[in-house]
């Protein structure tokens, strides 16, 4: 029988969330992963606001709709508001009520703002690593290194010679201005719109870009990162932020292992690494290599360099589905920001598979 169209909408309704949601949607579990490290950082989310004053966005919930953002690869805040505004899941999983409205997009972006000046960002990293159930899946004995170059929130026409008074941004629709021919270096130029930004390229074969360097530190055993950092790209820049994540890391009675690619095979990366107490299972050059046979005779060398591809897993989920292949903040300290979450959610998406975490009853 033909069912019929209604002739006038229903002027009441009881519509709850919960039950709209699956019990197997994959948010669900996320959820339950989420909400108990929100909880321990509750004490802090009350230090960063004041006691009076007209009530802000729930932090919480600015946290969540952010993640949204990285998980669905939302690049913008109006579009991750509208979805808000229909998505009956986006709403359940921020905590937004059915007849709540949506914030304004500029709403959203002032209010995580405040989220972006502190390092909640680092501090929820951590927070992750550190409960109870994920310590048991990570490795305490065996690590991988790696570093990738991100293109910053800028263009070449915004770099000017860095004596110049001239800071106005080059006409982007002027096919006449060129800079091809001239000579520059980050000593003695930088971007106007990002002087954070430096020039570099990934290999002697691609054309320079403006960027920054970001390296993290992986545990081999499931690929979970332990921790990240991002920094100005220098001729070094990725040995010394490397040894910089590996002094980082409490110090334990039990042999170490760090596994990296051939651009880590240098003296100075090979005796840090030593200093912290990390054997350098480094992927040896064919010539003037800084590691020899005492290292690589080993049987854990090889799986080493057979782990150590799980960090290239990283960079390119961050760069696809993460919102990282090119920048969409200004900033060293926005950048680390916002790098830095990107890894946390990976990890989140990582441990929901890992632990699959049952739904709540």
């Amino acid at each position: 029988m033909r069912g019929d169209l209604p002739i006038q909408p229903q002027m009441f309704a009881t519509v709850v969330l919960e039950d709209r949601v699956p019990a197997d949607h994959p948010l669900r579990a996320m959820r339950a992963l989420v909400d108990p490290v929100l909880r321990e950082l509750s004490p802090r989310f009350a230090a960063m606001y004041s006691d009076v004053g007209r009530p802000s966005v729930p932090p919480e919930c600015l946290l969540r709709a952010m993640l949204l953002q990285v998980f669905y690869t939302i690049r913008s805040e109006r579009q991750l508001v509208e979805q808000l505004e229909y998505n009956l899941l986006f709403r359940w999983f921020v905590g937004l009520d059915l007849e709540a409205p949506a914030w304004h997009a500029t709403t959203f972006t002032k209010n995580r703002q405040r989220l972006l000046d502190g390092d909640l960002a680092r501090v929820f990293l951590a927070a992750v690593v550190a409960r109870a159930d994920v310590q048991a899946l990570l490795s305490r004995e065996h690590f991988t290194v790696d570093g990738t170059l991100l293109e910053a929130f800028a263009s070449h026409k915004s770099v000017r010679p860095k004596d110049t008074d001239d800071d106005s941004p080059v006409d982007p629709g002027n096919a006449g201005v060129t800079w091809h021919g001239e000579a520059r270096s980050n000593a003695t130029h930088q971007s106007v719109t990002d002087p954070d930004a430096r020039l570099a390229r990934k290999s002697h074969n691609t054309a320079a870009i403006l960027g920054y360097q970001a390296t993290v530190l992986v545990e081999n055993r499931h690929g979970l990162i332990v921790d990240a950092v991002v920094g100005h790209v220098t001729g070094t820049a990725e040995v010394d932020h490397a040894c910089y994540l590996l002094a980082s890391q409490p110090p334990t009675a039990t042999p170490r292992t760090i596994g990296a690619d051939k651009g880590f095979d240098t003296r100075a990366f090979v005796d840090g690494a030593r200093e912290c107490g990390f054997t350098p299972h480094v992927a040896a050059k064919t010539r003037y290599s800084a590691i020899d046979g005492r290292t690589t005779r080993h049987a854990g060398y090889a799986v080493s360099q057979r782990r150590r591809k799980i960090v290239e897993e990283v960079f390119g989920w961050a760069k696809t589905v993460g919102l990282l292949k090119k920048l969409r903040h200004r900033g060293l300290a926005k950048v680390d920001w916002v790098v830095t979450f990107t890894m946390a959610c990976y990890n989140l998406v990582r441990l929901r598979t890992l632990m699959a975490v049952p739904a709540p009853a």
